[in-house]
């Protein structure tokens, strides 16, 4: 910290506060923050939350160590040292309140960093169980791959604060240093673990393909891949840098690495780059959202909002006519009947005829116009109410014509559906992409899993399609 000067801690502050932004604008656009309850839905279990409220308590204590540094150093600033010149105060030159803020800020950056560990170790483990699963072995909860997520979790929590705290005696030589050193080394075995997956995960992805998995878990699958490989390269950005700056602050002679004023700012704002960003890549993967189910949620709402007004604009009208009574209503029919003896000139006649006991009024052909009378609707009863002689073996011969089938057997209708946090959209089809995959599943050979898979931690709907196609198969030990 005291070999950092003031820009670099600035730009992590002002990196990690816009980290903070998109996450409050993505959560409010995946489902208005209700992701982030205790009970967020009916699979909100422990690994859920676990998972979330692991990673969403990392970003604000890594905002807050970067903004802490930020401040102390642009307090304490500059200071001239003979043969090196002006270089960033050394930290036992500072006032005693901003050296008690050096252990605090580096125990919350390895909580941070402990919690950031608990994320990569689980997408490292999820994935690696994904990519070499089978039918055989769907239940994630009870491989080795969740147990060593347990374990090393458990591990990077209480391992990383203990560092801090058990080299708190000497703020930059051991307790920063080996913060640092710590940390970087954890982050690059996971990230390093990272890389046989990518390897291996476009042959997973023809073999899904083939085993007839629907179009909608292969393109989640596909952006999956392409958001971890940009996310991978991140997290080396993240952690190499900070591995270098810890391994020079631990060597016990002369420092060279943290002597450069250019390299040491340059380090430091890579790494910031570098966690913001795979921290963000994080968030999209984690709670994906899904724009598709987003527009189909907004024109259902616009359709209920339509509805309802149109139901209160009826209301209206109804309690108008009710409170102006009959005579509204009369003179609405003598409008009416005032309108159909102004137009009788031009070949309309209002001579009503009594039909069922009600008074109707029928159309008639103008006998100048005799060039439109046999396209005319000409009365069924004569001016006496007596009916006349026609052709009624004639009257169906448009249709006949026509041959319409109108038993046609239509396509089936399928209705917009709530998938978790996603919504199918209906419209007409055969076969629902869901049904789909269920049929496929039965002669597939690729865990269930996969076939309701959305994000790493949501597992509450996968299993739901697993609960509900395991028993047509038998899995045999």
């Amino acid at each position: 910290m005291s070999h950092i000067s003031p820009a670099p801690y600035l730009v992590w502050a002002f990196v990690s506060c816009m980290l903070w932004g998109f996450l409050l604008f993505h959560l409010w656009s995946f489902d208005r923050f209700k992701c982030l309850r205790w009970n967020s839905g009916p699979y909100s279990g422990a690994f859920k939350r676990i998972m979330t409220y692991s990673y969403f308590l990392s970003i604000p204590l890594i905002a807050i160590y970067a903004i802490g540094n930020a401040v102390i150093k642009y307090r304490e600033g500059f200071m001239e040292i003979p043969f090196h010149g002006f270089l960033p105060k050394p930290y036992t030159f500072w006032e005693p309140s901003a050296r008690r803020w050096i252990f605090p800020l580096t125990l919350l950056f390895s909580i941070a960093w402990g919690l950031e560990m608990v994320t990569h170790l689980e997408e490292l483990c999820f994935w690696l169980y994904l990519v070499n699963s089978t039918a055989k072995n769907q239940d994630w909860f009870k491989t080795l791959y969740f147990r060593t997520w347990a374990v090393g979790s458990v591990i990077a929590v209480i391992g990383m604060p203990l560092v801090a705290i058990l080299t708190r005696s000497d703020p930059i030589k051991q307790n920063e240093a080996y913060t640092f050193l710590a940390g970087s080394l954890g982050s690059f075995a996971l990230t390093l673990w990272f890389l046989p997956i990518l390897y291996m995960f476009p042959s997973f992805l023809r073999n899904l393909k083939s085993e007839g998995v629907d179009v909608g878990t292969i393109v989640r699958l596909t952006k999956f891949e392409e958001l971890n490989r940009i996310r991978v390269l991140f997290r080396f950005f993240f952690c190499v840098p900070l591995l270098i700056l810890g391994i020079d602050g631990c060597r016990p002679h002369d420092h060279h690495i943290n002597e450069s004023m250019l390299w040491t700012d340059f380090l430091v704002i890579l790494a910031s780059f570098g966690v913001a960003v795979s921290s963000g890549i994080t968030l999209v993967i984690f709670f994906p959202r899904s724009i598709e189910g987003e527009i189909a949620a907004k024109d259902a709402q616009k359709e209920r909002k339509r509805s309802r007004t149109g139901r209160s604009t009826f209301g209206h009208s109804a309690s108008y006519m009710e409170s102006h009574g009959p005579s509204r209503m009369n003179t609405y029919v003598s409008e009416t009947h005032s309108f159909s003896q102004a137009h009788s000139a031009v070949g309309y006649s209002d001579r009503p005829y009594t039909a069922g006991g009600q008074n109707t009024y029928h159309f008639v052909s103008s006998p100048s116009k005799t060039n439109i009378r046999k396209n005319s609707f000409e009365s069924p009863f004569t001016d006496d109410g007596s009916q006349p002689a026609h052709d009624f073996k004639n009257m169906d011969k448009p249709w006949k014509e026509e041959e319409r089938d109108v038993a046609a057997p239509l396509p089936p209708i399928r209705p917009n559906r709530r998938r978790g946090t996603d919504i199918e959209l209906g419209g007409f089809d055969t076969l629902t992409e869901t049904n789909l995959s269920v049929h496929n599943l039965r002669m597939s050979n690729v865990n269930p899993l996969v076939h309701g898979f959305t994000s790493p931690i949501n597992l509450g709907y996968a299993a739901e399609q697993v609960e509900r196609v395991t028993p047509r198969y038998t899995f045999k030990k």
